[in-house]
C-alpha cells in the first residue's frame, strides 16, 4: 500500500488481519480521493472483487459498484481539484467488515460543475462507509454523505431544487 495519508483520530485494538483490511479501505479512499489519482474506474479496480457492491442511491445514483463510485468521483474532483481528505475521524474493524468516518474538504477551483463556473467557493464536509472486505479486496461498500451540505458551501445550489 502506498502512503501514510491523513491521520486516524480514533481507533480500537485490532487483529493484524483487521489491520490490513483497515489498510485495504484507506488505499480506496486514497485514491478515490485524489484529484490527480482517480482516472476513474481503473484507478480502484486492483482493490475491488469482481462482484464488489455499492450502495449510496441519495447520493450516487446510478452507481451500483466502488468502480462506478470513483468514476463518478473523478467527475466530481474535476471541479474541486483541491479535494483531499483531512482526517479518517474514526477507524475500526471487526474481522472482515471496516467502518470509516472521515472528514475532506476543498473548493470549486476546476472546471465547471453542471453550468456553475469555478467560484473558489471552500467546502468542508464528513462522510461515513461501512466496507466489507474479502480476501484482502472491496467486496461492499455502503456510504452515508450529505452531499447537499456540500454542494450549498460550493454554491452549486440555485435553490431547493435538491432538498
Amino acid at each position: 500500500m502506498a502512503g501514510q495519508g491523513p491521520p486516524t483520530k480514533t481507533s480500537t485494538a485490532q487483529t493484524a488481519a483487521e489491520e490490513k483490511n483497515i489498510a485495504v479501505v484507506k488505499e480506496y479512499m486514497r485514491i478515490a480521493y485524489s484529484p490527480t489519482e482517480n482516472k476513474g474506474r481503473s484507478s480502484v479496480a486492483h482493490l475491488c472483487t469482481e462482484d464488489s457492491v455499492f450502495d449510496a442511491p441519495t447520493t450516487f445514483p446510478g452507481c451500483e459498484t466502488p468502480l462506478d463510485c470513483a468514476e463518478s468521483h473523478a467527475k466530481v474532483m474535476s471541479a474541486i481539484a483541491d479535494l483531499h481528505i483531512t482526517s479518517f475521524d474514526i477507524a475500526f474493524a471487526k474481522e472482515g467488515h471496516v467502518l470509516l468516518r472521515y472528514s475532506a474538504e476543498g473548493s470549486h477551483c476546476g472546471k465547471p460543475h453542471n453550468g456553475i463556473e469555478p467560484s473558489g467557493n471552500k467546502a468542508k464536509w464528513h462522510a461515513a462507509a461501512i466496507f466489507e472486505v474479502r480476501d484482502g479486496k472491496l467486496h461492499s461498500f455502503t456510504k452515508e454523505w450529505d452531499k447537499l451540505h456540500m454542494w450549498k458551501q460550493l454554491g452549486w445550489m440555485r435553490g431547493d431544487e435538491y432538498a
